[in-house]
């Protein structure tokens, strides 16, 4: 077997960096380890994607089967619920549909406004993202192997070399780590992974209570956290112990009995447990994402606590930002240090939210001052700005990979604009003759990248901006039109939907070559 690039681990991040890699035109092979009831039991608990992930996945036109997933889930979930006033599902369902949900910090709720054109958060299990992922691949031609566990990883220089537990050897330019927190690719590959310790015990379980009724949510439980999914059947519960003291033994019904015991001070009975997981705020950095060939996505750069919701789309995020850039260095159309832009743009992006997931275990601690800490917070997220900012935070919509540049677009993702005027089709740009077409309202400017190509948007009308990037087609799509006040006369985004520069065509030669080599 043999790969332009190997991933290993085929969850969502590794699903999505390999859809990235074919849509540019690079081979990927993507080895899974688990199969069966393994991948089942890491769906337990709702995963939440949140806007910017969302303004991800909406570039490759996923947002809408993903959105199909959710609510077919929360017709299952309605339709076994008997009807209540304010019923927790259906505010859950209003605020989604209207845009509102801006997910929570620590359990605070952050509300946003209503009428946003795009969702701003979809819920739903994690194999149904996966299906998601798992269809998209499929019909690009991505070739997914389940079942296949590496044991060991080298980088030969020129390449690299896995050998997997049966004894097969694969061969590959590049090899990315996807393989979780407790990554085999990071360790043998050698790179640090700093940071703290475990301070909590979280279990998830799918469990029958012999009371179901006498057991009810709560953040501020007496021991810590006992939370009744929106999936009939999962409790979760967290206990501020120092961390589990086994991590891979099966969880049983007196083990979660006796943890819901614990931390809601109640006599709630366990009749038995279908399947259940431990996790921890292990909270851990790699200290580069990139090793030689050997590269590091997702859990396997960064570990901390699952309060929040952010470390899915973390991942996410680390895959589509790496996708086109390693393509573009594996073609041999931009050089290796183009992959150092990775770990420069994305380690600080962790950073933040491994600070703010310390804070909010900090926040979820039982006890007197940390009620008095919740208050005071809740105070201040009424106001607009500081709710904003802990809404932008916990979305990743404040991202800036250029925060020094004086051009206010350059680093941030692109605006959803809606192009009116002239659209340039590319075969003008090759010199075919054609002279276009005129159309009124061509469309949003994100649409506008779902071939995971770059893009060059003319503003000015200008034949020299548009002909900068010839030799380029295979890799940056030119649209010339209008958008309302914009100051730059021409606007260059990357596949991921950043804007890597923006001004007049002075400086436009200088930015196609550092993000996209020679052509």
């Amino acid at each position: 077997m043999n790969a332009d690039v190997l991933i290993v681990g085929g969850g969502p991040v590794g699903l999505l960096l390999a859809c990235e890699l074919k849509l540019a035109g690079v081979d990927p092979l993507v080895l899974e380890a688990a199969a069966g009831q393994e991948r089942i039991t890491r769906s337990l608990g709702m995963r939440s994607l949140n806007a910017r992930t969302l303004h991800t996945l909406g570039l490759r036109g996923l947002v809408e089967p993903l959105a199909e997933a959710q609510w077919a889930l929360f017709d299952e979930l309605r339709a076994g619920r008997e009807p209540a006033e304010g019923d927790i599902v259906d505010g859950l369902v209003y605020m989604l549909k209207q845009g509102m949900s801006g997910g929570h910090f620590s359990g605070l709720p952050l509300i946003g406004e209503a009428g946003n054109r795009v969702p701003e958060m979809l819920m739903l299990k994690q194999h149904q993202l996966e299906r998601v992922l798992a269809e998209h691949a499929a019909g690009l031609g991505v070739e997914v192997r389940s079942g296949c566990r590496v044991a060991e990883i080298a980088d030969e220089g020129d390449g690299v070399v896995a050998t997997l537990a049966d004894g097969r050897v694969v061969r590959a330019g590049y090899l990315v780590g996807c393989d979780g927190g407790r990554s085999l690719v990071r360790k043998q590959s050698g790179i640090p992974f700093t940071g703290t310790s475990a301070t909590m015990t979280g279990r998830t379980a799918v469990a029958e209570l012999a009371d179901p009724g006498a057991l009810t949510s709560s953040l501020r439980a007496p021991g810590g956290l006992v939370n009744l999914s929106l999936v009939p059947g999962e409790v979760a519960t967290i206990e501020f112990d120092g961390g589990p003291a086994e991590r891979d033994a099966p969880v049983t019904a007196e083990e979660m009995q006796a943890s819901i015991r614990r931390a809601s001070a109640t006599d709630a009975v366990v009749l038995s447990l279908e399947t259940g997981i431990r996790y921890s705020d292990n909270t851990r950095h790699a200290e580069t994402y990139r090793q030689g060939r050997i590269l590091l996505a997702g859990d396997a750069a960064h570990v901390h606590s699952p309060i929040g919701g952010q470390g899915l789309n973390l991942g996410l995020q680390d895959a589509a930002n790496l996708g086109w850039k390693l393509a573009l260095v594996v073609r041999g159309q931009a050089p290796e240090r183009l992959l150092d832009t990775y770990t420069a743009e994305r380690h600080p992006v962790a950073a933040r939210v491994l600070r703010n997931t310390r804070a909010q275990v900090a926040l979820m601690r039982p006890g007197p001052q940390v009620d008095a800490l919740r208050e005071v917070l809740s105070e201040a997220l009424e106001l607009p700005e500081t709710r904003a900012h802990f809404i932008a935070m916990a979305n990743g919509t404040d991202i800036d990979y250029a925060p020094d540049t004086p051009h206010s677009l350059v680093g941030r993702f692109v605006p959803d604009w809606e192009l009116v005027g002239r659209f340039v089709p590319d075969r003008e740009i090759e010199g075919s003759g054609s002279e276009g077409v005129d159309s009124e309202g061509v469309g949003w400017v994100r649409e506008s990248l779902g071939d995971g190509r770059g893009l060059l948007l003319d503003l000015a009308g200008s034949p020299e901006t548009r002909a900068a990037v010839k030799g380029r087609g295979d890799h940056v799509r030119v649209v010339a039109g209008a958008v309302d006040q914009v100051d730059a006369a021409a606007v260059l985004v990357r596949p991921d939907g950043y804007v890597a520069w923006a001004g007049t065509q002075a400086g436009l030669a200088e930015a196609l070559y550092a993000w996209f080599g020679a052509g």
